[in-house]
């Protein structure tokens, strides 16, 4: 189900995205040039970004923009920093490295999903991909 225009989704969205990247606000404003009390108002769900703005957040964390403006339901395996459980996957970490590659095009289709891989087996993958990547100049 989507909730286009709610800005407490797209706040929730921006932080777990952030969380999965490890990027703190600071990072994120330096890298995209956004101001920081604008970046603070769109976490603090009073305000809602400019699709432009949107976009820009959505290829930074190498994302769909839907993933950024829709809410989630919890089939969707998307996990919170706080959740116990999470879908299909015991530990919530687990749940967040296997989101980032499921939303990565170059790794879903490297990676198949296990409820019995450990997060360092995930997190080994992901840091493959992004070796290789580099390795071949390939950005995102």
């Amino acid at each position: 189900m989507s909730y286009l225009g709610n800005k407490q989704v797209m706040a929730d969205n921006i932080k777990y995205y952030m969380k999965l990247h490890d990027k703190s606000r600071a990072e994120i404003c330096k890298d995209l040039g956004f101001k920081y009390s604008t970046f603070s108002e769109w976490l603090n769900a009073k305000k809602y970004p400019r699709i432009d703005k949107i976009e820009i957040l959505a290829n930074y964390f190498n994302i769909n923009k839907s993933a950024l403006v829709e809410k989630h339901s919890p089939t969707t395996n998307i996990a919170t920093p706080n959740s116990q459980s999470v879908g299909y996957y015991n530990d919530p970490e687990v749940a967040i490295l296997t989101e980032a590659l499921r939303t990565n095009p170059n790794g879903r289709i490297l990676f198949d999903a296990s409820k019995n891989l450990k997060k360092e087996d995930i997190q080994f993958i992901v840091n493959m991909i992004n070796e290789l990547k580099k390795k071949e100049g390939i950005d995102d």
